[in-house]
């Protein structure tokens, strides 16, 4: 029997930016994707060819590559996505939306949508382009093209339209925060430097350090188990593994007990969230007070501790950090903190993190960030064993230096085909993405910094302004596969900005029909990963770096087109004004094809000229690259400032680690909650959510909102095979799959509901539904709600209802703190309510009725947006 007609090479990461991971390799029969499986490298490759790498722990226990793609579950699932009934079948606009006449923008997120042909959505859409070119200028128009989607160069899901737009007098960007890192970029860049997002860059060779000297590994806020699989593969997990193999104890700090903390933690330190800070000032206190942190290394490699002493000690407040001082605030009895302290003090331990969660995306998330550098620096940092280590972004931004792991020999890039913007790359006009909500309603800012992850250090102290002096703001936004009501902070308040008579234009362009695209007022259908040849890489997954001809596998879906072939058809409408739009599709393309851009990214992707053969590369559909010669002989991490701080200083002004800031204390003298030393914050700039606090009496429980188990932020909510799992959803008595909202029994009592009960999640901002999960994997006084959700709004704004789950609505606005532009997306008050679904039902009649081809084994089914001839 016939399995395949042919089989392509992709990747299936979804970092977008032109970067890529988990390779895998697709099987196509009668035209339709059969099946996504593991690349066996072994029928291509030998294991001399690749300088296949082993690396050794104690007892002998060794670590090596494998010769297959260690394939995580969302690749695996992708044809599932690909024919999605929440597919945009054909461009689509809003009813009574009329480019001529009223626009009604207080319609958007409620009204339906009619089918339109490409020819007209184009029309339409050059027509408002020029529009608001003569009436307000080219940086009216705001490019939202950034996030996490698929991994595309030449049909980059994000920023095709700025290459159009910067031929035509520009646009305004949207800055993408660093949030993934917000913690560490606004905070740890303080201490320790480490452009550009203020982790650990040097950790070349530290995985075997690790698995040889180190006695245990705090995961402060880590679910490699979960995080790594939208970006990185399976090879964090099987490093872990082999870590318990080598003797390594694991202890997980954390408010939930994560998958990581349940296969592999040691001991679960259930810390409430957004406290870390506090658990972290105890713990310096008992070294300080035992005299058991390495003075040595604190004189010789640091600046500025005696101000960090003087407030931990209590002599600047009157208050001792002691842990029966932390112990109500963290929720880690004292008598813990202080075992932790005292085995920390007198063993080797090194921290592993995975990004997200309340530990970095919290109000304040600076200070947990800073902390976290100054207990490392308290225990010698870069000594054996003992260092900071990542499960994911090995070769961030390009960077060797990033990867624990032996290296390849070349880190390739797409860069020479990529026709989207770079973080950090635009022009002068740009909104961070944390205050969109304000440039959308007309609103003029102030801020510093660029606000996004690759500026260093020193950016942070530039002051920036929008809307330049003589642009008249923000009136169409123009936004590619948007997710910004699911993945960032106050989405509620975003919806409101989305209807504001201030925009008059909003075009979205995203095979989904999902989240804020149902705000749009025209829609354009785009393809996925498998309807469109492309040039990609596989850098981060651990084994090899890999560049893919990414043949096209199958035919577009509907009447899809690519991201970067929509725009040119826009372009060809806009071509017929003249003038600066004449030829600018020829300008924006230069002429080329695919396939000579294709060509074009893997000559100029960095592997040596020796070493390409394009046609075997097509034919074979990719190309590993081998392990570096020498690796074994490169650095250890931070052993080399640990040995010599001065021939091998950090990047801070100092060069040594800096308790004290004093560019922070210079620049901003009046920042009460980002000053020149990490203290713990209790509230200010806008927050105001501990369990302290007045608002805890209406709103008892701290949230806490990770990347989640079986989504890639936004992405596969629509997935069945995903949805049969039982910890997916939560089915409500009306057949409607829920977000889960884990809960501790005794919460669970206290507020009268059982497993599988239908509440909303609220608090001033407005509420969530979601389905209970009753669980002792949460701590008491804590909930928990992975973000991402798939938005069914039933009144939409601030004080709104979302039957979906989608959390991040009910985020705050404020940033981590006035001049620090960071999302706050965890740990926040809310409140918890049983809810009858058949008496929101009967409130709502329309809103819950409209789901007319819903199907809770797949969730929104895009037919409900459209209006039936």
């Amino acid at each position: 029997m016939k399995i395949t007609e042919k089989t392509v090479v992709h990747n299936l990461g979804l970092e977008s930016f032109g970067g890529g991971a988990n390779i895998v390799a697709a099987d196509v029969l009668d035209g339709k994707l059969a099946r996504i499986r593991p690349v066996h490298f072994e029928n291509d490759y030998t294991k001399e060819e690749l300088n296949y790498w082993t690396i050794t722990g104690r007892d002998g226990k060794t670590f090596e590559p494998g010769m297959k793609s260690y394939t995580p579950p969302f690749p695996l699932v992708y044809k599932r996505r690909t024919y999605s009934k929440n597919r945009i079948p054909y461009p689509m606009k809003r009813i009574d939306w009329d480019p001529n006449g009223d626009r009604h923008p207080e319609m958007r997120g409620t009204s339906k949508y009619e089918r339109i042909s490409w020819n007209e959505a184009c029309e339409i859409i050059a027509s408002e382009i020029k529009r608001v070119h003569d009436e307000y200028g080219p940086n009216s128009i705001l490019c939202q093209a950034d996030g996490h989607g698929e991994s595309k160069a030449i049909n980059t899901p994000h920023g095709c339209m700025t290459r159009l737009l910067g031929e035509c007098g520009g646009f305004t960007i949207q800055n993408r925060n660093p949030d993934s890192w917000e913690g560490w970029y606004w905070g740890a860049k303080h201490a320790w430097g480490m452009d550009p997002v203020g982790q650990n860059t040097h950790s070349t060779n530290t995985a075997q350090d690790i698995a040889q000297n180190c006695d245990a590994l705090l995961y402060w806020g880590c679910d490699l188990e979960t995080t790594t699989w939208g970006w990185g593969g399976q090879m964090a997990s099987r490093m872990a593994f082999w870590f318990e193999d080598c003797g390594i104890k694991n202890f997980a700090i954390a408010p939930d007990c994560n998958y990581t903390a349940v296969v592999h933690a040691d001991k679960w330190f259930p810390v409430f969230p957004n406290t870390d800070a506090a658990l972290q000032l105890a713990i310096a206190y008992v070294w300080m007070t035992e005299d058991t942190y390495d003075r040595e290394y604190i004189e010789t490699h640091s600046d500025g501790f005696d101000w960090f002493e003087y407030y931990v000690l209590g002599n600047e407040d009157g208050v001792p950090k002691t842990p029966e001082w932390a112990e109500p605030i963290c929720g880690i009895p004292a008598y813990r903190i202080k075992a932790l302290a005292r085995y920390w003090a007198s063993h080797a331990v090194s921290i592993a993190h995975c990004n997200g969660g309340s530990f970095i995306r919290s109000a304040f998330a600076h200070e947990p960030a800073r902390l976290e550098v100054y207990l490392l620096a308290m225990q010698g940092v870069g000594k054996p064993g003992r260092i900071s280590i990542k499960y994911i972004e090995w070769v961030l931004f390009g960077m060797s230096s990033c990867s624990p792991l032996p290296l390849s020999k070349v880190i390739p890039n797409t860069a020479a085909c990529y026709n989207g913007p770079l973080i950090g790359q635009g022009g002068d006009s740009f909104v961070p993405k944390v205050h969109i909500h304000k440039a959308l309603r007309g609103e003029e800012l102030e801020w510093y910094g660029h606000g996004t992850a690759a500026d260093p250090r020193a950016d942070q102290f530039k002051h920036f302004r929008f809307p330049l002096d003589g642009d008249a703001g923000v009136k169409m936004l123009w936004s590619d596969n948007p997710a910004f009501t699911t993945s960032l902070n106050g989405g509620y308040e975003f919806q409101d900005a989305l209807k504001s008579e201030n925009l008059e234009f909003y075009l979205v362009q995203a095979p989904w029909f999902e989240d804020d695209a149902r705000f749009a007022d025209i829609v354009l259908p785009i393809c996925t990963k498998f309807e469109v040849s492309d040039f990609g890489t596989d850098n981060d997954s651990g084994q090899w770096s890999a560049v893919t001809f990414e043949e096209a596998a199958i035919d577009a879906v509907g009447e899809a087109k690519s991201d970067w072939i929509a725009v040119q058809e826009i372009g060809r409408a806009l071509e017929k004004f003249g003038g600066v739009y004449e030829g600018i599709v020829q300008r924006m393309t230069k002429g080329k094809t695919i396939e000579q851009q294709v060509r074009e990214g893997y000559e100029a992707c960095g592997i040596p000229e020796e070493d390409r053969d394009f046609e075997a590369f097509k034919k074979r559909g990719y190309q590993l690259i081998p392990t570096e010669e020498g690796w074994e002989d490169q650095p250890v991490g931070l052993t080399p400032f640990a040995e010599d701080p001065a021939a091998n200083p950090l990047e801070t002004p100092t060069g040594l680690i800096e308790f004290y800031s004093q560019p922070l204390a210079t620049m901003f003298p009046d920042d009460e909650l980002r000053g020149p030393v990490a203290h713990w914050r209790e509230s200010g700039d806008g927050h105001d959510d501990r369990r302290s606090s007045d608002r805890a009496k209406k709103y008892p429980f701290l949230i806490v909102s990770n990347h989640p188990r079986w989504r890639v932020h936004a992405e596969f909510d629509d997935v069945e095979w995903l949805r049969e799992i039982q910890t997916c959803k939560v089915i409500g008595p009306d057949g409607y799959a829920y977000e889960p909202l884990w809960m501790h029994p005794t919460d669970a009592a206290s507020v009268g509901v059982v497993d599988g009960d239908v509440v909303k999640v609220y608090n001033e901002r407005g509420s969530v539904l979601g389905g209970v999960r009753v669980t002792e994997r949460i701590r008491p006084e804590v909930v928990y709600m992975d973000h991402g959700a798939n938005s069914d709004v039933i009144v939409s704004g601030m004080g709104g209802l979302d039957r979906g789950g989608a959390i991040n609505l009910i985020c705050p606005t404020a940033t981590t703190s006035k001049n620090a532009d960071g999302e706050v997306t965890s740990g926040y008050l809310v409140g918890v309510e049983k809810v009858d679904v058949f008496e929101l039902a009967a409130k709502y009649p329309e809103e819950f009725n409209r789901n007319r081809y819903y199907d809770a084994s797949y969730g929104q089914d895009v037919r409900d947006y459209i209006e039936e001839a």
